[in-house]
């Protein structure tokens, strides 16, 4: 996320570091995995790029396995034609947001 929001934002990792007073090293470490940062501090890199970070703690309804099932019933042809439909409507609502 931190990696995410950085190069949204068009900054290198020094740049990063530079606003949240620490040092390269310790974003690369952050981006690579190799540290895990707590919530807060992904929250306030996020933010020291520009975004906010919004976490929500829902109840698990198990409708993505109940999608991968009604998918598996379909032919590939079928599969591909829907993906294309999800490409086309996705790329319509793309433009519109782009048009505002």
């Amino acid at each position: 996320m931190i990696r995410e929001a950085r190069l949204r934002a068009g900054l290198t990792q020094a740049e990063l570091a530079a606003r949240a007073d620490t040092a390269q090293s310790g974003v690369a470490r952050w981006e690579s995995g190799r540290t895990a940062p707590s919530l807060d501090d992904v929250r306030r890199l996020v933010r020291l790029c520009g975004f906010d970070l919004e976490v929500a703690i829902v109840p698990h309804d198990d409708s993505d396995i109940a999608q991968a099932e009604r998918l598996l019933d379909l032919s590939p042809q079928q599969r591909v034609e829907r993906h294309q439909r999800l490409i086309r409507q996705l790329g319509a609502v793309r433009e519109s947001q782009v048009g505002t």
